[in-house]
């Protein structure tokens, strides 16, 4: 990788992942790539022989592969969150073609750590798993058999990033601002804030379901990419507006 690429500011996070052996290919993949951080998310089977096995050569991955219960902890520190998606589209989440994730996960990795989401094998990433990202990655494929297995997805993001970094990594230019974006903690205090503000309120889904107000506003907020200081000016107008409706002489919550 290029002299302005640190290997260990992207950081691969496996979902769920049921089949050890995906799990050591995906350590091939990336070591094949340069790519050192692996994290794995209350995997099925880890460590397992077929793991090791599959790795073949990239043992040092595997052996420093994180292993977490919850995807909170796997985006501890993280900025810029990407979820592969077999979506081509999606109303509510940006979707960048692989080749133009990789330019992009490369440049956030320069202020904070940045993460790449691969869900489980037979069913992927939740929609509550997705909401946790900033945009979606799309790998193009045969509209006749588009589905790629966990191995083969990695390998392929993985490739791009190696490719994106190119040489000295010039090619890929920093973010405007260059700001680290907010993390998954900062970003879910604001939605536990803006959702007591609006109850507060009575502010309420119009909706016919009247179910989907918070996940709308969570999708368009996290497409806004906000950085630390942005989430604290918008705590800022929330706490005013709670401390405008406090009746006189009555103490903060």
């Amino acid at each position: 990788m290029g002299s302005q690429m640190n290997p260990a500011a992207i950081r691969i996070v496996l979902v769920r992942p049921s089949h050890p052996g995906n799990i050591g290919a995906v350590a091939r993949a990336m070591k094949n790539m340069g790519l050192t951080s692996l994290t794995l998310v209350a995997p099925k089977f880890f460590p397992h022989a077929e793991a090791t096995a599959r790795a073949s050569g990239a043992d040092d991955v595997l052996a420093a592969a994180r292993v977490v219960g919850t995807l909170d902890q796997a985006l501890e520190g993280c900025g810029f969150v990407a979820a592969t998606t077999s979506r081509e589209r999606d109303q509510y989440f940006r979707v960048l073609d692989v080749r133009e994730a990789a330019a992009r996960v490369l440049a956030e990795a320069r202020t904070a750590p940045a993460a790449v989401l691969f869900g489980a094998e037979r069913t992927g990433l939740t929609n509550e798993e997705i909401d946790a990202s900033h945009a979606l990655i799309r790998i193009p494929a045969s509209r006749e058999y588009a589905s790629l297995n966990l191995a083969m997805a990695a390998q392929l993001v993985c490739y791009e990033l190696f490719r994106a970094a190119g040489g000295d990594g010039s090619a890929v230019p920093p973010r405007p601002g260059a700001a680290a974006l907010a993390g998954r903690a900062d970003l879910e205090r604001l939605y536990a804030h803006l959702a007591e503000v609006l109850e507060q309120i009575d502010f309420r889904d119009r909706t016919r379901s009247g179910t989907h107000l918070m996940s709308r506003i969570r999708r368009f907020l996290q497409r806004a990419e906000l950085d630390v200081n942005e989430v604290n000016i918008l705590r800022g107008i929330l706490t005013s507006v709670q401390n405008r409706r406090r009746p006189a002489g009555s103490e903060p919550g």
